[in-house]
């Protein structure tokens, strides 16, 4: 089984004493955070997250521009909702080839695990595969 997704809306801001009693009864698994307010981009956050072997979510939407690509666990969650040169979700080759050379310098220190957003287009699978075959070379 993969990691543990934990979606925060955009509408809950950062609480430490929340997390951090949240965290401690979690059972024994990948948890990883998508935190959606920026409050949370905070190194207290990000400290508290390693403490408990948690992933911070990178997420790639440019409505969010606050969310970073810290590393809190010896694995990482890419959460790929839309770029901003690709077109209705849509991932432009550039910006998957941005990607995968971020990606390919992670893997040599940590798991990746990467999921591109649902969309009615389908464009998601065509950007997994083309990110997949990408790094397989």
């Amino acid at each position: 089984m993969g990691p543990i997704l934990w979606q925060l809306p955009a509408s809950f801001k950062r609480d430490d004493d929340r997390l951090g009693a949240a965290l401690e009864e979690l059972p024994k698994a990948r948890h990883s955070f998508e935190f959606r307010h920026e409050s949370w981009f905070v190194p207290e956050v990000y400290e508290l997250l390693r403490r408990h072997r948690a992933a911070l979510v990178i997420g790639d939407d440019p409505e969010r521009p606050f969310q970073t690509h810290e590393i809190t666990a010896k694995w990482t969650y890419i959460r790929f909702h839309r770029g901003n040169r690709g077109r209705r979700g849509n991932y432009s080759n550039k910006e998957l080839e941005e990607w995968r050379r971020l990606i390919s310098s992670w893997r040599s220190e940590v798991e990746v695990y990467a999921y591109f957003n649902n969309d009615w287009e389908a464009f998601a699978p065509r950007n997994a595969l083309w990110l997949k075959e990408h790094l397989s070379n």
